[in-house]
């Protein structure tokens, strides 16, 4: 399957442009059935986004967050799949922090090959595809290869990377675990998949997400630090995280 990378990359940067537009003015937050928010970026990001896809690969299928998911029994043997985020981090849209992103990804059978993680705020668009390398590209400049190989078992000084709006006691055990074996640990707060880009380009050296997430909040990121030399771990179990699943709730896991 080919595909260009840079064909997914413009369709999230307009994505990331019509989002800034609503971005800069007021406007109505709706409650999901899930009672999580929804905005009508989040909306008219989708519409870009799967309009884009649908044009240029009409015949890979697709997950996004803002479409109803065909069922399992149709999805099981799809060898590739597009996975999206139209807006990662809508509540910090909501408190226009800026730290959301768009995310695309695409799966061949269960992993992530490509990614692409627009930040619209911050003008970054971090993207990879296997075997190829990761790359951030800052306000229209040339890419830039990140990587990030050293584990942090090795380190003395560890930053810890958490979600801002989803920390929970399991981490602050993570943490603390860390300090008993006599680490150093600088905690840093962050929102959306910019906590997978952080550790991706070495400004963090893990992410324990013991909280829920869903396939379309990982899969992106997850293509770009494999890239960048990191893995992403099941917690506790250390099986490799995979998509398209039956349940499309990850299971906890580590970005390390």
């Amino acid at each position: 399957m080919k595909v260009e990378i840079k064909t997914i990359i413009d369709i999230a940067r307009e994505a990331g442009d019509a989002i800034l537009e609503i971005y800069t003015q007021d406007f109505e937050v709706f409650e999901k059935q899930d009672a999580s928010p929804l905005t009508e970026a989040d909306k008219a990001a989708n519409a870009i986004i799967l309009e884009g896809l649908l044009k240029s690969y009409p015949n890979i299928p697709y997950i996004s967050e803002e479409v109803k998911q065909e069922s399992y029994s149709n999805r099981k043997d799809w060898e590739y799949c597009w996975l999206i985020d139209p807006l990662d981090g809508t509540k910090e849209f909501i408190k226009k922090n800026g730290e959301f992103t768009v995310n695309i990804a695409l799966i061949k059978n269960g992993k992530p090959v490509l990614g692409v993680v627009h930040v619209p705020v911050q003008g970054k668009t971090y993207f990879a595809e296997e075997g190829k390398g990761a790359f951030l590209i800052e306000n229209n400049n040339a890419p830039q290869q990140i990587e990030n190989r050293k584990h942090y078992s090795e380190l003395k000084d560890i930053v810890v990377v958490a979600s801002r709006s989803h920390l929970s006691q399991e981490v602050v055990d993570f943490v603390d675990n860390l300090k008993a074996q006599g680490k150093n640990v600088e905690f840093l707060s962050s929102g959306s998949s910019l906590k997978f880009c952080l550790v991706a380009e070495g400004k963090a050296h893990v992410y324990p997400r013991l909280a829920p997430t869903m396939e379309w909040d990982t899969g992106a990121a997850h293509a770009i630090c494999l890239e960048a030399g990191k893995n992403v771990f099941v917690y506790p179990t250390k099986n490799a995280l995979t998509y398209n699943r039956e349940d499309l709730l990850n299971p906890w896991f580590i970005v390390e």
